[in-house]
């Protein structure tokens, strides 16, 4: 039920951006892609470390309210309202990246689902693959390690794809 949540709360949000998307089109697709890929590189300047720039987030948790209540149901809002990115922490500056590179691509739903669908997924791998480690502070260690250039790896993929894909 968590990771149907955390893949419907993407959806969500992914599906609102790309609907507000709409109301960019009249700029030249050159200018949205150049914004895109502007926001791109920010997001991956400050992941890694050498831009001090304030997100906006909720910086709070989710309370654990919500799991107490009933653990099928409690467990399906908990991850729907993290796969929503908009009731809880994203330390990392990809997906703001991708929010704006959804907010301006227009066209097609597809690639707004694609990227909902992978926001939900990413949330849900973590959880998934720390737990199949075996050693969860090991992978947590090796993780803090690794995070700065995934996050860095991350943004600069949205800003290629984007070059990719707006003409």
């Amino acid at each position: 039920m968590f990771t149907i949540g955390l893949l419907v709360g993407g959806v969500l949000t992914a599906g609102v951006l790309w609907l507000f998307s709409g109301l960019f089109t009249p700029l030249p697709a050159g200018g949205r892609r150049g914004l895109i890929v502007a926001v791109a590189l920010l997001a991956a300047l400050r992941d890694a470390g050498r831009l001090t720039l304030r997100l906006p987030q909720n910086a709070r948790q989710i309370p654990q309210e919500v799991l107490r209540r009933h653990l099928s149901w409690g467990a399906l809002q908990f991850g729907f309202e993290l796969g929503t990115g908009v009731r809880t922490y994203v330390s990392a500056s990809a997906p703001y990246a991708l929010a704006v590179a959804v907010l301006l691509s227009g066209g097609s739903y597809a690639p707004a689902l694609a990227a909902g669908l992978g926001f939900g997924a990413g949330r849900a791998l973590t959880p998934a693959l720390r737990r199949l480690s075996g050693n969860g502070e090991g992978w947590d260690d090796l993780l803090a390690r690794r995070l700065g250039g995934m996050t860095v790896v991350c943004s600069l993929l949205i800003a290629a794809v984007a070059c990719a894909v707006l003409r």
